[in-house]
């Protein structure tokens, strides 16, 4: 899963973090190599002072033993038995001990101790006030360790500013675009950087991509004024050869379904270039659009997909139901459907039902499987046994369609008995 943290953010937390980790090694460090060294010191000190006790008391007896340190005792075999009863047995070498002070309190010092000459010499030396310091450097590393993690912080917050400043400007600009739908050239605003880059790789991007769209803007008006006048010409023979008297009622009834399908050219071509623009527009004329007298138009010019399969096509309209949208808009997304449930209806009956808010083709058809309902609205999807050359493109289209005009378009298969139920919802 991608972080949905932005940048500048990612920035200074990584800035504040490299500065803590690298302040607080550095006080671990100093922590470590002080105690190790103090420790080093102390103890070759202790030895090398408590070993010249025993020399210069050996040499002479008489005189009187002295540590340049803090404390020093000398006994012999004969007389170890007055020392401390836990340092009685210590061998030579220095010792890390704890006992109570005189205070009270706990104690800690070192002990050297030397064994030569049948001499046993003793040196303490109280370390509690290093243990003191040691507290106080401790505290005085953690607080250095806070103040620079506080200035990497504040360093992050600084360069994240100046380092993020051009692509947020960028954005910027990029946002502006969107809202006045007016591309401009980005690189002259910008340093020959990575961002610069970044602003020419976009120019060259938007440039090709306004000619693409330009192009196809083109290509849809060019393609819409040329068949439109051919269906023109078909539309208007049509309706001059129905008003001969002597057609017979088979060639009149060829003659309407030629006048239907230009009919239906013409408002797929209306309903594609509307697809193409991505522009909503409402009936032309202000009229309102009734679905029950689409629904109508549609059912009518479908029925000669029923041929002589045993198929009763029904509209039933519980309420009305008006839309503002034009009627090839309608008339194309009911196209679909309807002739959809009857090419996969095999017999039985097909319902066209126009109630408050929507409306719901149902047939008797093999029904859809729930897990595909919603995979049929893909582009080149095509339903189990569809027959014919079909490029599963009616539904992709039918989708777009309803998703320009705010509807919702579903499939699902029917409950009671085989078949589907095919849905468009006006009101959400």
């Amino acid at each position: 899963m991608q972080s949905r943290r932005k940048l500048r953010f990612r920035l200074i937390v990584s800035f504040a973090l490299f500065g803590f980790g690298l302040s607080a090694l550095f006080a671990i460090a100093s922590l470590y190599v002080r105690a190790k060294v103090e420790n080093q010191l102390v103890n070759a000190s202790l030895q090398s002072d408590v070993d010249q006790a025993v020399e210069s008391t050996h040499a002479d007896p008489s005189k009187p033993v002295g540590s340049r340190l803090i404390d020093a005792w000398m006994f012999s075999d004969r007389t170890i038995y007055k020392a401390r009863l836990d340092w009685q047995n210590l061998a030579s070498g220095v010792y890390d001990m704890q006992d109570m002070g005189k205070d009270g309190r706990p104690r800690h010092y070192k002990l050297a101790v030397a064994r030569k000459y049948g001499l046993i010499g003793f040196i303490s030396y109280d370390i509690s006030r290093e243990d003191l310091g040691k507290r106080q450097l401790i505290t005085s590393l953690v607080s250095a360790v806070i103040l620079f993690s506080l200035l990497s912080l504040a360093i992050g917050l600084w360069l994240s500013r100046k380092v993020l400043k051009p692509v947020s400007e960028l954005a910027n600009r990029l946002r502006d675009f969107r809202r006045t739908g007016r591309a401009e050239p980005l690189a002259p605003h910008f340093a020959d950087d990575e961002v610069g880059e970044l602003a020419q790789v976009l120019d060259e991007y938007s440039t090709r991509l306004t000619a693409i769209v330009e192009r196809d803007r083109e290509f849809n008006s060019d393609v819409s004024h040329e068949l439109r006048t051919p269906l023109a010409v078909i539309s208007s023979t049509t309706e001059l050869l129905q008003g001969s008297p002597d057609l017979t009622d088979k060639l009149r009834e060829r003659l309407k379904r030629i006048e239907r399908a230009s009919r239906q050219a013409t408002e797929l071509i209306e309903a594609l270039l509307l697809l193409s623009r991505a522009e909503r527009r409402g009936p032309t004329r202000g009229e309102v659009t009734e679905v029950v007298k689409v629904a109508s138009d549609v059912i009518e010019s479908q029925r000669p997909q029923v041929r002589d399969k045993p198929i009763e096509i029904e509209l039933i309209e519980k309420n009305p139901v008006s839309v503002n949208a034009p009627a090839s808009v309608l008339s194309v997304a009911l196209t679909n459907l309807i002739g959809n449930a009857i090419k996969y209806t095999l017999e039985g009956r097909v319902t066209v039902q126009v109630e408050k808010g929507r409306v719901d083709i149902i047939d008797t058809g093999p029904g859809i499987k729930p897990e595909d309902a919603e995979r049929l609205f893909q582009r080149g999807v095509r339903g189990e046994g569809a027959g014919g050359s079909g490029a599963g493109l009616g539904l992709a289209i039918v989708r777009r369609l309803c998703e320009l005009y705010g509807w919702d378009v579903s499939m699902r298969p029917r409950t009671d008995t085989n078949g589907a139920v095919a849905s468009i919802t006006f009101e959400k």
